[in-house]
């Protein structure tokens, strides 16, 4: 029987301690772009500018990194792409739209998933006060 994930928007305690720092950098950072430029720009821009802010922050990006699916022991390239992992331990996936719908979290919890990372944030930069835009997702 396959076991089935727990999937929440709060973390567990040792997650927390092991990520919660690092997930604070990432909010930090969007919290800079976000100051900086506000809403209303293309995804790809606050993309951009927010790699740049985690580079500045020593933390090692990686952008637009592929996804394979796993299928009866191959690795496919299915065409997944994470917008950014972060320490080898985060998926940040960008957005830049009026809302934050199902399917965006959907997405995330895919990547998480595939990927086998537990903590993932989705990062909505269309909104006036960018905590209503952020979702931190753990499985």
């Amino acid at each position: 029987m396959r076991k089935m994930n727990k999937i929440t928007t709060e973390s567990s305690e040792s997650t927390e301690r092991e990520v919660d720092p690092l997930t604070g950098k990432i909010i930090g950072a969007c919290i800079d772009v976000h100051r900086a430029l506000g809403p209303g720009l293309l995804e790809l821009t606050y993309e951009e500018c927010l790699i740049y802010e985690l580079r500045l922050k020593q933390l090692k990006v990686d952008s637009q990194k592929s996804l394979p699916v796993v299928y009866k022991d191959v690795m496919l390239d299915c065409g997944y792409r994470v917008d950014l992992f972060v320490d080898d331990q985060i998926i940040v996936e960008v957005k830049s739209v009026a809302s934050l719908a199902q399917i965006h979290e959907a997405q995330l919890l895919s990547y998480l998933r595939l990927s086998g990372c537990r903590v993932g944030l989705l990062i909505n930069f269309n909104v006036q006060c960018l905590k209503d835009g952020i979702r931190r997702m753990v499985i």
